[in-house]
């Protein structure tokens, strides 16, 4: 039941919604069992099995009054206008309950309907939310279609067997408990043996349908993997096929398929159990009750009638199919905690970058970027050692360093995308965790080595961070960015589709939108990873000069590999295994003979 809090949790404020399903599912077995109980009275009076009776008995609260007043009402039926008549109009009064019983069974289903639906959607929009939220570094521990699978196979899975069956499990235990109380009204020491029996049935159910939940994590964990292969096979496509590794791909594919398929069978073998098993239990308990109220009857050992057995017995076997309903329900819920599980873990993940509760305002960036002793470790492992740096308003600085030395990291840290260890980080004399994460990144503009384009047009994507920007003033973008020449020639330009990350335009072509959608924010911080070190000369060359139009009145944090680029910087950083190494402008380091020079000895950059 724990695992079920998280879907509980959406139900909380739908309490109105599930009383009204409660009600409507009660009206309806009310009206099943009002069918029953007047159909074998009857049917004992009409083919004369039973003496009528004209005399209006003493009602009082149990099972032989009301069968007798019952049989009263029929009497009198049968007496003022005939059997035809009277089995004409009990047929009715059943049609009517029946009608009844189904229109507010499907009342019930047309409250669930939408309640069901509206929890998955606010899942599915929390889990997104989450992502959102969630730290750069939790990603790089998870397999990105392992999350993909999380969000869509996961989330249909709790659709399927856990959402789906909360009908049984809601509605059959009312549909169970009303037939039970009004058996145990019948006939209160021949319930005795339900109360015995049915735990000892729904005992054995739990025992078999134990492994389920085991077996749907691995389930779900391999339908990850698998996700994962296709999500790789999909991006590598041009690397598998220049290495001829379809054959390898293909077989690491089948492999984790083909036992998907063996745990898939295996629960589908359990759970198909399910029906079969609970109505064999439920004919044994109906047969034992059989056994021993017939022998109560026949030797008169207590008061309940043939004709009331008969209404017992019909009652009973009404519980079978919701019996059989709510096993099933309890096979699919068990095996769909492994769904809510994974989703759990990203719902409940921690969110290491925390806002501050009281942020100062932060409008305009007036003085420096200072790192005071910074240090960063990430799963232990030290990244950064020690760091300090400053970096005034309107200065170039470059990191450098082989990979791995800390660069990236240093940069990610000034838009909190991670937060220091040790140390502190301030931005014009504030330490950065005292602005809220908005602020600070809307006075930053980031260009990754890797452009990272969205399957939308050209304007959406240069738009990203400025929604509200006008066409005018992103085709200016694009003219800074040297972009809106290549753009003007596509078919639709500026509402020209670019396919999935960019598919449609060249490596210089992406990069070059990248450029533009920063420009269009106009930040007075500019980080640029390793922009160029992906293109060719003529792609590099255009791609530069928009860099070099960009970095105009900004403060940049520039890393580079190809120091040809940021060899006029105001100060240049050499990191080395997480520690500052050497600094100063192009020209000091090299005279120093250090790091630097060797790095730009083996560029040939002199």
């Amino acid at each position: 039941m724990k695992r079920f809090a998280t879907i509980l949790s959406y139900l909380r404020d739908q309490t109105k919604y599930i009383a009204l399903y409660f009600i409507l599912n009660l009206l309806s077995v009310i009206f099943s069992l009002f069918s029953l109980t007047m159909l074998v009275p009857f049917m004992q009076l009409l083919f004369g099995k039973e003496k009528v009776i004209m005399q209006k008995p003493e009602v009082s609260f149990s099972a032989e009054s009301v069968l007798n007043y019952i049989k009263y009402v029929l009497s009198i039926l049968i007496r003022d206008h005939g059997p035809a008549y009277a089995l004409g109009a009990i047929c009715m009064i059943i049609i009517v309950s029946i009608l009844f019983k189904n229109l507010f069974l499907y009342l019930s289903y047309r409250v669930l309907g939408p309640l069901r639906n509206r929890v998955l959607t606010r899942i599915r929009a929390d889990l997104y939310t989450k992502v959102l939220e969630l730290p750069l570094g939790f990603f790089t521990e998870q397999r990105k279609g392992d999350l993909i699978s999380r969000m869509s196979n996961d989330v249909n899975e709790i659709e399927w067997s856990v959402i789906s069956t909360l009908e049984g499990l809601f509605r059959e235990p009312v549909t169970i408990l009303m037939y039970l109380l009004t058996l145990i009204f019948l006939s209160p020491p021949l319930s005795l043996f339900l109360l015995v029996l049915l735990p000892l049935t729904g005992f054995i159910i739990g025992r078999v349908s134990r492994s389920l939940r085991k077996q749907s994590n691995i389930s779900q964990d391999q339908l990850g993997i698998l996700m994962s292969i296709l999500d790789e096979t999909l991006g590598g496509l041009r690397v598998i096929k220049a290495f001829n590794a379809e054959k390898f791909l293909q077989s690491k594919f089948f492999s984790v398929n083909n036992y998907l398929n063996h745990v898939r069978n295996k629960m589908i073998f359990r759970r198909d159990l399910a029906s079969p098993l609970s109505e064999l239990l439920g004919v044994i308990v109906l047969c034992c009750i059989l056994f021993f109220g017939g022998q109560m009857i026949l030797s008169h050992r207590f008061a309940l009638q043939a004709e009331g057995f008969i209404t017992y017995i019909a009652i009973f076997t009404q519980i079978i199919n919701p019996a059989k309903t709510l096993s099933t329900s309890f096979y699919n819920a068990q095996r769909g905690t492994a769904a809510i599980k994974r989703i759990d873990e990203i719902l409940h993940a921690d969110i290491m970058i925390t806002e501050s509760k009281n942020p100062k305002p932060f409008t305009s960036f007036q003085h420096a970027i200072e790192f005071k002793n910074v240090s960063f470790a990430y799963d232990g492992k030290e990244v950064l050692h020690d760091i300090n740096l400053v970096i005034n308003k309107g200065k170039t600085i470059a990191l450098v360093g082989s990979s791995g030395a800390g660069k990236s990291t240093l940069a990610d840290l000034i838009p909190r995308f991670h937060d220091v260890i040790s140390g502190e980080l301030l931005l014009d004399g504030t330490n950065i965790r005292g602005y809220s994460l908005y602020a600070l990144r809307g006075q930053m503009s980031i260009v990754t080595q890797e452009p990272i384009l969205f399957n939308d047009t050209i304007a959406a994507n240069i738009a990203l961070g400025t929604p509200d920007a006008s066409l005018a003033d992103i085709e200016h973008a694009a003219m800074v960015a040297n972009a809106h020449a290549f753009i003007s020639q596509k078919e639709n330009g500026y509402q020209a589709n670019i396919g999935d990350r960019g598919s449609k335009l060249s490596g210089g072509e992406r990069q070059r939108i990248t450029i533009a959608r920063a420009v269009l924010k106009n930040p007075p911080i500019l980080i640029l990873d390793e922009a160029t070190s992906s293109l060719d000369t003529e792609s590099e060359r255009l791609v530069q000069d928009a860099i070099n139009n960009m970095m105009q009145n900004r403060t940049c944090i520039v890393i580079a590999h190809r120091l040809s680029t940021i060899r006029h910087a105001d100060e240049i950083i050499v990191l080395q295994h997480g520690r500052i190494v050497e600094r100063g402008t192009h020209d000091q380091l090299v005279n120093l003979h250090g790091f630097y020079k060797k790095l730009v000895d083996m560029q040939e950059i002199r």
